[in-house]
């Protein structure tokens, strides 16, 4: 006999579940990863034709769960390359860290207006059954284009509060991995984190997660690599799945 999905055991003591937004809630991480190494492999050319971007390990590695400006510091940095800041208005470019970040930013929106992008089938279903549960759910994100995905894919509905680049703007909130993002989501549900889950595929999340006090972080490692497992254990995961469907039972009995 079978009857509807209903949340893990693990969810189960927890009073609301918030959510990272890229490679988690949307299928947006490649393309993120495709706009940095447009970014970062011109940057690498105007300092003298380094080794180009790794759109795989350095993106996990410095720049994904990152403000842009966090992630574009961080790789530069590793690189050898020590741009000026810059301003915020600085158009896209390879001469300062904004810039960078600019450039970055124009192709990821680019890509989005020539391919879209999709939500992950088995978060969507969380959400349809936690909402159908009356357990409040939270996105958060360093990206300021997350409410629009969000929207654009439909999960927007399904969501109590979204807390996103923009907002950690106005508010001066720190990115990731501090807890900030979590901890303001957490706020707006009116949980404290103690009684929060955290689902996060960034090591920075997954940091940002355990350093706030929150009951459960799940790490979603979707490259099926156990060293990558074993780097969200390490940053604070109390336990990895490959999808976040996972965290949902089959409700047969």
């Amino acid at each position: 006999m079978s009857g509807a999905p209903s949340p893990a055991a693990c969810l189960r003591s927890l009073r609301a579940v918030v959510l990272d937004t890229d490679g988690v809630i949307t299928d947006s991480a490649r393309a993120h990863a495709a706009a940095w190494k447009g970014a970062f492999d011109a940057a690498l050319e105007a300092a003298g034709g380094q080794q180009p971007f790794d759109p795989v390990g350095e993106y996990l590695r410095y720049v994904d769960g990152r403000s842009r400006q966090d992630g574009a510091a961080a790789f530069l940095a590793s690189r050898g390359l020590r741009l000026p800041p810059g301003q915020a208005d600085d158009p896209p470019g390879t001469g300062t860290v904004r810039a960078v970040a600019a450039r970055k930013d124009a192709l990821f929106t680019a890509g989005l207006r020539a391919d879209g992008v999709a939500a992950w089938p088995g978060t969507v279903r969380l959400l349809q059954v936690l909402r159908r549960e009356r357990v409040p759910c939270a996105a958060v994100s360093a990206s300021r284009h997350a409410t629009a995905l969000l929207s654009a894919t439909g999960v927007l509905a399904l969501l109590d509060a979204v807390v996103d680049g923009n907002e950690a703007q106005r508010l001066g909130l720190p990115g990731k991995p501090d807890p900030a993002l979590f901890l303001e989501a957490a706020r707006r549900l009116e949980v404290p984190a103690r009684d929060a889950a955290v689902v996060e595929d960034a090591l920075a999340g997954v940091e940002a997660g355990r350093r706030g006090g929150f009951g459960l972080v799940v790490g979603v490692d979707r490259t099926g690599s156990p060293a990558r497992a074993a780097e969200l254990r390490r940053s604070g995961a109390d336990l990895v799945v490959a999808d976040v469907g996972e965290l949902l039972t089959s409700g047969e009995g």
